[in-house]
């Protein structure tokens, strides 16, 4: 199928920092994806919360199967409006390469300490990683990938402005990703597809630990006729297909709305390049307003019923002293990071060391410092 006019072709891509001859088999975005896939920090992330910590229950999502369903959604979406699907994939792949342990509360933890040294972003931290961090190729530091890729990673949520994070304003300084702008649709389409799939595995994840019922969820728009249109077609279906079959329609009806939404949109804007889509000052891809209302509600019962329940409170409590006090260590003692990590940060002033001891802490698994806090701390 041919690409659409506001596409990102592969052909007109500005290219990557250091050049390489092209691939004879692979468009450049087919690269980005495949080197994503590769790297060490994307396979780190089946080890990294979502919601519940990695080690709580085999069938809670964590980030890279929360990535991985990202990517479906996000080709499916780039497919029906003839965007490039492989650049939508691999921003969709790397958009939370930057998370640290814990999820959000990590981050939060994290952003706390490092706050007098530059502080501290996930999207930001997933760029460090794909541009310095990723250390295996022999002609460049990072995966070296295109420019439109860093672009999507940069700002798939939209223009960053104001104070930078240290890792977004250093590589920008070198590498001008025109932050200001709006990204490319693809990028765009990778950011609803996460909205889409975090509100949809969220409440599936709510469900199976038995944080709330069916019941309650049926009460919220959207839900509610969903689970109704099921009751219709399939009466006294058991409970664990009834649950399935109506997320399955909550789902559909959020990529449909994006799909209509978002077609409309392109439409009316009336470009005709992806550099005219990053020029018209909006998303363009969107859902509509009765959807995003809808999806607050939603969001608001998932905030207090979830989010903010004791259990994962208490575990956000312990998983935010477990962040801190690490990086508190090993600030203090460098010699806790591996050789060849305690040799550069030891030749560092203050602040170069806490941005390397934040890499470090920031690319841990749960496992690994749930673990690791246990044998310098004794107990978690």
């Amino acid at each position: 199928m041919a690409l659409a006019p506001y596409a990102t072709r592969p052909e007109d891509s500005r290219g990557r920092l250091v050049a390489e001859p092209p691939s004879r088999h692979r468009s450049p975005f087919q690269r980005d994806r495949d080197r994503i896939i590769h790297s060490s920090a994307f396979r780190r992330l089946k080890h990294k919360t979502q919601v519940f910590v990695e080690h709580e229950g085999d069938y809670y999502r964590t980030r890279l199967t929360h990535s991985i369903e990202v990517a479906q959604v996000a080709r499916t979406l780039a497919k029906a409006l003839r965007l490039d699907e492989e650049l939508t994939e691999a921003v969709a792949l790397a958009h939370d390469l930057g998370h640290t342990p814990f999820g959000h509360t990590g981050e939060d933890a994290l952003a706390e300490v490092m706050e007098p040294y530059g502080g501290f972003d996930h999207n930001a931290q997933a760029l460090k990683i794909v541009t310095s961090l990723e250390t295996h190729y022999a002609d460049f530091e990072g995966l070296n990938l295109t420019w439109e890729t860093l672009e999507g990673i940069a700002k798939h949520n939209g223009p960053v402005t104001g104070d930078l994070p240290f890792a977004l304003s250093e590589y920008d300084a070198r590498h001008d990703l025109e932050l200001s702008t709006h990204a490319g649709a693809e990028a765009q389409v990778a950011a609803l597809a996460d909205d889409i799939a975090y509100n949809n595995h969220d409440l599936d994840d709510g469900l199976r630990a038995g944080l709330f019922t069916v019941g309650e969820i049926a009460e919220l728009p959207i839900i509610g006729p969903a689970y109704t249109a099921v009751d219709r077609a399939y009466p006294g279906l058991p409970a664990r297909k009834r649950r399935y079959e109506g997320l399955r329609r909550v789902f559909g009806a959020m990529v449909e709305d994006v799909l209509q939404t978002s077609a409309d949109a392109l439409e009316d804007s009336g470009a005709q390049s992806a550099a005219g889509v990053r020029a018209l000052g909006r998303p363009v891809i969107c859902f509509s307003d009765g959807m995003f209302a809808d999806l607050k509600h939603i969001r608001a019962f998932l905030f207090a019923r979830m989010y903010r329940h004791p259990d994962v409170a208490e575990m956000r409590k312990r998983s935010d002293r477990i962040v801190r006090e690490l990086f508190a260590a090993i600030m203090a003692d460098v010699a806790l990071m591996p050789d060849d990590w305690q040799a550069a940060a030891e030749a560092c002033e203050e602040t170069g060391r806490a941005r390397m001891v934040a890499d470090y802490v920031a690319g841990m698994t749960d496992r690994f410092a749930i673990d690791l806090h246990a044998r310098l701390f004794g107990t978690n």
